[in-house]
């Protein structure tokens, strides 16, 4: 377009007339404007009307066609008209066309240099922004004006260039302009500096109301909740009255603060002087009340607003996700479409929750080939750490790491997402090895998730050491009072068999949720400590610490390992009288195993049957293990049917009906059982058992032959049997299921998992040291009555774990006191 302008310089614009009047097509005023060119050279001293030829103005090609008349007009050189035109362009979005048109200015005062920084500042191109502020300074004669750093000191990328800034401020002796002293505290807020921000803000001599919202939104950005909270207080006080900017820069640190009053006094101050009606406090005054749990205020806000953005469909859809109802979430977000918004990239990060808290497959494939579309897994790593995130909680864990791998850039959330989806999908060992994978990328700085990742994964293959060197970077890093990794460190110690180091990071972490309690909890219950668990309970209750529903379950499984039958009714009924949290089918299935492991089956039984949901497979599991402790055929066989009707596929329950089968001699029924399970494509987790020397993880296998140490291993068991045998000791053939002869019945018990594990640890540690065993299966009963013999004969403590609680052995005794 120019070079065709530049071949028409002298020519009348007359001659132009019929092309312009074909291409502007401007509003009908603009074109009457435009009127005077066709009545001949008479008219050739009139003005246009200028101003309202670039309000008509509406897109790009618009623009350019103005810019043309322009040119044609002898006019482009004008200063404030071409200004004009650079603003114009900028606020139409094309930058590049603006800054064509300012270098086409032969002479430029300060306010066209202004308008060339405003117009990269506000597309953030910060960094042509600042550069644009240092070409003023070494091309011009011309001096930055107060105008000049409002938009250069939101540009500045780094502190270097603030403090630089800063310094022109006071030579050309503008830090008393307003404007200019708010947007060096807001600079300054911007990278943490809050003490300089806020010298700077009390030696304002006059404050106007972005000077405050630039004070509160500094300390609202760096967490400072308190101070946020003064501040307003004093502002009020002055008389200044909030405008929306406050309101939204106040309402997110009223649930950072978690103090809901304020954030209500605010809506009601919202409400009185009508700024309810801003979009944009309505957003945030749905986000506040998510934050707080209270959706019913949530929905109300969004359902009187007038006026609704994609940013409130977002807000409502992300406070349902986030406070754990996603049936709701998603029949907003399929309103949503009804009312024709186009979901963004924040839509679908909720979407791709919601779909993994309802566990569906199906729609997992289709949120990714949703977002793959429109190609937002390339743009963006958020989105592509959800749809990641969203795999993993569905348990497609292939799919997971697929996503990850296409990921074109991988940050910190990316592998703890990962080393989490392993973890959660009881890979441990392919967490921890992803976290080592993890720690070899320099570039990728462990955090706060990281910890709270990995611990888990440690805490379930016993990696005490391993453990207790996150616990060293995490002292290292000043995170060990954080509450989530702190009480992943109180789990992993209490599930390591360190109950009491547990207990020294409990009484350290902040105890205000239930989060720690809950942790410590059922630590102890795990340990068979149920009265000390009882104790706890008590204590949080005094310190006036509201139990959810977690904190019963672990109450519960706490009494169960401990056979307190009274005192688990009794939390039973507590929770849902004096908490009113109803019982879910957890709760039930822990009723259940409390019931059925203190021999009251009949009652078991009884209060499945009166369940007002219907009983899944943890209740009938429950009943059904209870049956294989106590020996009751008819009542298995009733609960093992009802079991395969809800979940047929999990191999561990045919395995339990297989053992009531073996325990009275029903060996036609255990082939049966076994039969069925192999139609149906079904196999035996394999046992194994873990223990951690010289820090490095060896596991066996029940029969495991392929162990450097092999023939120490059983050579060392052959002798601890003829001396467990000369004190009393008689194998328990029940437990083995196969119908075999004594002898090989007598091999196949020494050669279960946790017994070479034990062996291995005996020949590899120290005398009377103690040994530290972690099984993924229940202790056989010889196992158990076997390892009482090896800690008298030995004389060491041996702690086994296995998949329902801790066994500590000592002189020959064990803490469950074959309660288990």
């Amino acid at each position: 377009m120019f070079r065709v302008l530049q071949t028409c310089k002298g020519v009348h614009p007359l001659r132009f007339w019929p092309f312009l009047q074909a291409c502007c097509t401007f509003s009908p005023a603009a074109t009457t404007s435009l009127q005077f060119i066709s009545d001949g050279y008479e008219n050739e001293n009139k003005d246009l009307d200028f101003k309202l030829l670039f309000s008509s103005c509406t897109n790009v090609h618009l623009a350019k066609r103005l810019h043309a008349l322009l040119v044609l007009s002898g006019k482009a050189q004008d200063i404030f008209l071409s200004t004009g035109l650079v603003n114009l362009y900028a606020n139409l979005g094309d930058v590049s066309f603006a800054r064509h048109t300012f270098d086409q200015i032969q002479k430029k005062n300060i306010f066209t240099w202004n308008s060339m920084i405003s117009a990269y500042a506000r597309v953030r191109r910060y960094h042509e922004a600042v550069n644009c502020f240092y070409q003023l300074l070494l091309t011009s004669r011309l001096q930055p004006d107060s105008y000049t750093f409002p938009p250069v000191l939101k540009a500045c990328g780094n502190m270097v260039d603030g403090k630089k800034m800063h310094c022109w401020v006071l030579k050309l002796g503008f830090e008393w302009d307003v404007f200019v002293a708010a947007s060096l505290v807001h600079m300054y807020s911007r990278f943490g500096f809050l003490g300089v921000a806020r010298k700077l803000f009390n030696n304002m001599p006059v404050r106007d109301m972005g000077s405050w919202n630039a004070m509160i939104s500094g300390f609202c950005q760096n967490g400072n909740a308190a101070e946020a909270l003064d501040l307003l207080d004093e502002m009020r006080l002055e008389g200044v009255k909030m405008d929306p900017v406050t309101v939204v820069s106040i309402l997110p640190v009223c649930a950072l603060s978690d103090d809901i009053l304020v954030g209500i006094l605010v809506h009601l101050y919202s409400i009185k002087h009508g700024l309810e009606s801003d979009v944009f406090v309505s957003n945030a005054l749905i986000n506040m009340y998510a934050k707080f749990g209270n959706l019913g205020h949530a929905q109300r806000v969004f359902d009187q607003m007038e006026v609704r953005d994609l940013v409130s469909w977002n807000s409502i859809i992300a406070a349902y996700e986030q406070n754990e109802d996603p049936i709701t979430a998603l029949g907003l977000f399929k309103e949503m479409q009804l009312v024709r918004i186009q979901p963004d990239l924040l839509t679908a990060v909720s979407l791709a929750s919601i779909v993994a808290q309802l566990s569906d497959h199906r729609n997992s494939q289709s949120v990714h080939g949703f977002v793959a579309r429109r190609g937002w897994l390339m743009e963006d790593v958020i989105i592509g750490n959800a749809v990641a995130d969203m795999y993993a909680k569905s348990g497609s864990v292939d799919s997971a790491r697929r996503v990850f791998e296409g990921l074109p850039v991988k940050d910190v959330i990316s592998w703890n997402t990962l080393i989490t989806c392993y973890a959660q999908n009881g890979l441990a060992s392919e967490a921890i090895e992803f976290y080592h994978m993890m720690v070899a990328h320099i570039e990728i700085i462990p955090n706060q998730g990281t910890w709270v990742s990995i611990l888990p994964a440690y805490s379930h293959v016993g990696a005490l050491q391993q453990g207790m060197k996150i616990h060293g970077r995490v002292i290292k890093n000043c995170l060990y009072l954080d509450v989530f990794v702190g009480t992943c460190l109180i789990d992993m110690y209490g599930k390591c068999g360190r109950l009491d180091d547990a207990m020294s990071l409990f009484y350290q972490v902040p105890r205000k949720s239930s989060v720690p309690w809950n942790a410590i909890i059922s630590c102890h219950g795990i340990h068979g400590h149920g009265e000390k668990a009882l104790k706890l309970f008590k204590e949080m209750m005094d310190d006036g610490v509201k139990p959810d529903h977690v904190t019963f379950v672990s109450l519960l499984a706490a009494c169960s390992h401990s056979g307190l039958v009274d005192e688990g009714q009794w939390c039973f009924n507590v929770m849902q009288e004096k908490y009113g949290i109803k019982p879910s089918l957890k709760h039930y299935g822990s009723m259940v195993d409390l019931l059925g492991r203190a021999g009251r089956l009949d009652l078991a039984y009884n209060l499945i049957q009166n369940m007002p949901i219907q009983p899944d497979a943890s209740v009938w599991g429950a009943l059904l293990g209870a049956c294989r402790i106590h020996g009751n055929f008819e009542l298995g066989s009733i609960a093992s049917d009802r079991l395969f009707e809800v979940d047929s596929e999990n191999v561990g329950y045919y395995v339990l009906l297989s053992n009531i089968y073996a325990n009275v001699g029903k060996w036609e029924g255990v082939n049966k059982v076994r039969s069925l399970a192999r139609e149906r494509g079904l196999k035996k987790t394999p046992g194994w058992s873990s223990i951690e020397v010289n820090n490095k993880v060896d596991v066996f296998y029940t029969g495991n032959q392929t162990h450097p140490r092999c023939e120490e291993i059983y050579e060392e068991l052959e002798v601890l049997t003829a001396k467990m045998k000369s004190l009393g000791y008689v194998p328990d053939y029940s437990f083995v299921l196969q119908d075999v002869e004594d002898d090989e019945k007598e091999h196949i018990l020494t050669s279960h998992s946790e017994r070479l594990a034990i062996a291995f640890g005996i020949i590899s540690t120290p005398p009377k040291s103690t040994i530290r065993i972690f099984k993924n299966l229940r202790v056989c009963g010889d196992c158990h009555e076997a390892t009482k013999f090896i800690s008298r004969i030995t004389e060491r403590e041996i702690i086994v774990r296995d998949s329902n609680r801790f066994h500590h052995f000592k002189n020959g005794i064990c803490s469950c006191g074959d309660y288990w």
